[in-house]
């Protein structure tokens, strides 16, 4: 099984976490977006990681993925089998990549991506817009849905990966969730990143 991307993007890190939760192996191959790799463009046709090969099975999108995942190997479960609870995961799974992440990602790309990686100045404004205008209301949404160490049916889950990930992004950028502003979600936040599956994913290649 190979996958591809860098583990800098929050996409490859929660496949990353699911196979680290489930003891799979993997060869992982830290390719960018848009990488020229004849198998990489295989398996995701419009260039977007991660991307999986399990024995000629071609397939692109982290959901898709791992879902495919948990089908092949059940155990321990990422997608809850009550009903509720799947609904509620598959919500917070959307909700993460399709909401959050497009604005956690800013301050990342700001002071992160710009001058390590393209060579660019910090627009220093972005990161403030961000902090302080577009990131309060999903954090304020989120430290109400927090109860516990986990999201959805008392036990970890697609929901938390998909919520947590992005947040690492923020971390690399300088930023985190304010505890006395959001005492449940920082606390969330601190205790799902340090599980030893996301430790794992953090810690894989890069590129």
């Amino acid at each position: 099984m190979k996958l591809y991307g860098t583990s800098l993007s929050p996409y490859v890190r929660k496949v990353l976490v699911v196979l680290a939760e489930k003891g799979v192996e993997v060869q992982h191959v830290p390719l960018r977006f848009h990488d020229p790799d004849p198998r990489f463009r295989a398996a995701s046709p419009f260039g977007k990681i991660p991307a999986l090969e399990d024995e000629g099975f071609l397939l692109a999108d982290s959901s898709a993925i791992i879902q495919y995942l948990d089908r092949k190997h059940p155990e321990p479960a990422m997608l809850p089998r009550e009903a509720r609870d799947l609904g509620r995961a598959i919500w917070f799974d959307e909700l993460g990549d399709t909401e959050l992440f497009p604005v956690l990602i800013k301050p990342f790309v700001q002071r992160f991506l710009r001058p390590q990686l393209m060579n660019q100045p910090c627009d220093e404004a972005v990161v403030a817009r961000c902090m302080t205008e577009e990131l309060p209301r999903l954090f304020d949404y989120l430290d109400g849905q927090v109860d516990g160490p986990f999201l959805v049916g008392g036990a970890f889950s697609l929901a938390d990966i998909s919520v947590a990930t992005g947040f690492h992004n923020l971390h690399l950028a300088g930023e985190a969730v304010d505890p006395e502003r959001w005492p449940r979600l920082a606390s969330y936040v601190t205790g799902i990143l340090e599980r030893p599956s996301f430790r794992t994913a953090i810690a894989a290649r890069k590129g």
